[in-house]
């Protein structure tokens, strides 16, 4: 068999470890945020980082143009100015959690990315959400590391391989941001 062929098999056995179930709930948590009209915060590292953008751009733009109800989401990983200040003059640790101490308020919904579930940012940054209120979505791979049992809903990809885990969470952002796309049109163009 050759690697891609090999890849392909191995992503889609990681692509059903995927509860779809969790998924559904989650989706109910994004539209009760928009009804809500609560701050959605998006964050990660590396890749995860990159998945967090990408989903934010879907979701701003994608789920929300031309509809009557937008969603207010906002991807931490896209503050450079702000992340490197705090990397440099406070430390890494710091660079989603202090953003979310500027912005975060109860009821609002934080979803850290993170492969391992083990990112020192990442948790910082879901347990002060917890504190702030916030409901806690986490996406992990691995064992799902620390982050796993802290959230309020986790959406683990059960696979030790960071490219599958990494795929695997992208499909996931899609589902919920192709949710909000595909069933309801918008009301404007």
């Amino acid at each position: 068999m050759s690697f891609p062929s090999g890849y392909r098999t191995k992503l889609l056995g990681a692509l059903q470890t995927i509860d779809a179930a969790k998924v559904d709930q989650a989706i109910r948590v994004f539209a009760r945020a928009r009804e809500e009209d609560r701050q959605i915060f998006v964050f990660g590292n590396g890749g995860s980082a990159a998945t967090a953008n990408h989903f934010a751009c879907d979701i701003v733009k994608g789920a929300s143009y031309g509809r009557n109800q937008r969603f207010r989401i906002m991807a931490l990983s896209e503050q450079i100015p702000t992340m490197t200040a705090y990397a440099n003059d406070v430390g890494y640790d710091a660079v989603f959690v202090e953003q979310l101490k500027n912005f975060a308020r109860p009821r609002d919904v934080a979803v850290a990315i993170s492969g391992s579930g083990n990112s020192a940012n990442v948790i910082r940054a879901i347990e002060y959400a917890r504190s702030a209120g916030c409901y806690t979505i986490g996406l992990s791979g691995m064992t799902g590391g620390k982050l796993r049992p802290l959230v309020d809903l986790s959406l683990h990809v059960d696979d030790h391989h960071m490219g599958r885990v990494e795929d695997a969470h992208m499909v996931i952002m899609h589902m919920i941001c192709y949710y909000f796309m595909d069933r309801e049109a918008p009301a404007e163009a």
